[in-house]
């Protein structure tokens, strides 16, 4: 009872607090919300208030939904972070908070109506003084600011001849951007989600603690922050795993038209090192797998990989059966000046795998330029000013045992009667390689697939946003037990199922860690109204 009484006043709480409104237009700050002791301070002299700050604090990737804050904050050291939050802790007045990093949200994750929004690259130091790499053997790490962004930590950590062993396919996030939700890429199958490739982390939590956790150490705080959507902490650092890197990367794409001997296959290929043994030339490094119409070809970063003969045979082929799969892989290798067989454990990793024989397109690229392939994608995309469009991405996982009804219902289903632009992303992953005690959430099998539809709209981005709610009602309706990954929900209902057997937990965690309700608002797991059924995309 004293439970149930609880939450219920911690949801009302929170929400009075944040008091969100619509965040589609207009919107005035007040700066009136921040609590005066906090204008007195110091710090007040990092805080900026201006429009150009804010303005630019209230937008994402995504560009559907907009949020202004009241102020800004520009740290310089981690200190800066713990008394911001400390004073909105302490107040009477408490204010939301929300760490943004290179803001690739695309719901407004990473806003604050009325609050302030750390700018988290002011911290980063001069000559990447916050990357720094252990090559000392046996065990490789880089101590990494939250605010670092991925690329920049490949570039340090190749100069000692390692890298990370999980991967984004976007390399242009921050460290503490994805360790919050997951980290998620096609070696996830073998080396699993970035959040399971952690030592350690530096946190601010939503009381103003700066605390050092790890599995050893503040254990609690450690598993939750790890897919934790930002609800109880700020990474400001993490100790990263590393591994020796290798030079070059044989990179095939396989071409099939039959979903099931689609999906067989990738089942088989992560299965060859699912428990560990065996080693690295008994399977791919990389896998993924994307769905493709004739449509969807054109203007998609993956379509780079494809010369302009290639496109015109794709696009036919796809045209004759509507949809046709890609299976991509990858192996990598170095030559330190001898021999490689690269070519034989290609040769046979592909025996026996059901691909038209005569659609293999492979390339042969170097580390760097296979791990930020989307950079390449997003420049080209730049310049046909489809960048800085509306995103209205839609991110699952699928249990293993209804991806072929989920094919049917949608693949052929809601996205053949309405043609998508942009990558559709269809890869299996192992459940082992995650850590139940995170926060992040999967489906409860062995194998489990992620699909990423990640489209982009010049004009009418609600349509796609209509036919992402077309495809979690078919879900609903299937009794498809799905995930959504980068969730993004509007009612407690959806949350709590969402989180499932983690939910209690989760409500726990956030109580003891940031009790007040201050961070990461624009989650709206604690925050947002809890009217059931509201389909409002655009109200907080």
């Amino acid at each position: 009872m004293q439970r149930t009484i609880f939450i219920s006043f911690f949801f009302v709480a929170t929400y009075m607090i944040s008091r969100f409104i619509s965040t589609i237009g207009e919107q005035k700050p007040r700066t009136t919300m921040l609590p005066p002791d906090l204008l007195a301070m110091d710090l007040a002299k990092k805080l900026r208030f201006d429009p150009h700050a804010t303005n630019l604090a209230s937008t994402d990737f995504g560009n559907l939904t907009r949020a202004l804050p009241a102020a800004v904050l520009y740290p310089s050291s981690q200190n800066d972070i713990a008394t911001l939050i400390h004073s909105s802790y302490s107040s009477h007045l408490p204010f939301p908070i929300a760490a943004k990093g290179h803001g690739h949200s695309i719901h407004g994750q990473a806003m604050a109506y009325n609050g302030v929004v750390i700018e988290m690259g002011s911290l980063d130091g001069k000559d990447g003084a916050r990357i720094n790499v252990s090559s000392i053997p046996p065990l490789f790490f880089a101590d990494v600011g939250g605010e670092q962004l991925w690329i920049d930590v490949l570039h340090a950590t190749l100069r000692h001849g390692l890298a990370p062993l999980s991967w984004t396919d976007y390399l242009y996030l921050t460290v503490g951007g994805t360790l919050s939700n997951a980290g998620i890429s096609g070696q996830a199958f073998r080396h699993g989600p970035q959040i399971s490739n952690v030592y350690e982390m530096d946190v601010v939590t939503g009381k103003g603690e700066v605390v050092k956790c790890s599995r050893q150490l503040n254990s609690e705080l450690y598993y939750a922050v790890l897919g934790g959507l930002g609800q109880f902490g700020i990474i400001t650092r993490a100790r990263i795993a590393l591994e020796p890197a290798p030079q070059r990367v044989r990179w095939l794409r396989l071409l099939y038209v039959d979903f099931s001997a689609f999906t067989k296959d990738q089942e088989y290929l992560i299965s060859l090192n699912a428990d560990g043994e065996g080693g690295p030339t008994n399977g791919f490094d990389y896998l993924e797998g994307s769905v493709v119409n004739d449509e969807s070809l054109i203007n998609n970063w993956r379509s780079s990989f494809f010369s302009k003969g290639d496109h015109r045979r794709i696009s036919a082929l796809a045209a004759h059966h509507s949809i046709i799969y890609f299976l991509e892989v990858s192996k990598y290798y170095s030559h330190f000046g001898g021999p490689t067989t690269v070519d034989q454990d290609v040769d046979s990793l592909l025996k026996g795998l059901s691909f038209l024989p005569d659609r293999v397109f492979s390339n042969d690229v170097s580390y760097t330029d296979f791990l930020n392939r989307v950079h390449q994608g997003e420049l080209k995309l730049r310049a046909q000013g489809l960048w800085d469009v509306p995103h209205p991405w839609l991110n699952l996982f699928i249990p293993k045992s209804r991806i072929l009804d989920f094919d049917r219902g949608v693949f052929r289903g809601v996205l053949k009667r309405n043609a998508t632009m942009g990558p559709v992303l269809v890869y299996p992953m192992n459940q082992d390689k995650w850590e139940n005690t995170m926060s992040a959430v999967t489906p409860d099998e062995e194998v489990f697939y992620t699909v990423g539809l990640l489209r982009s709209a010049a004009d009418n981005w609600e349509l796609l946003e209509d036919q992402n709610r077309e495809i979690l009602s078919f879900c609903e309706e299937a009794g498809i037990e799905c995930k959504q990954y980068l969730p993004h929900y509007e009612t407690k209902a959806q949350w709590k199922k969402h989180f499932g057997q983690k939910w209690n937990m989760f409500v726990d965690r956030k109580q003891k860690f940031d009790p007040k309700g201050l961070l990461s608002p624009g989650q709206r797991i604690f925050t947002l109204s809890m009217s059931e059924g509201s389909h409002d995309h655009s109200s907080y």
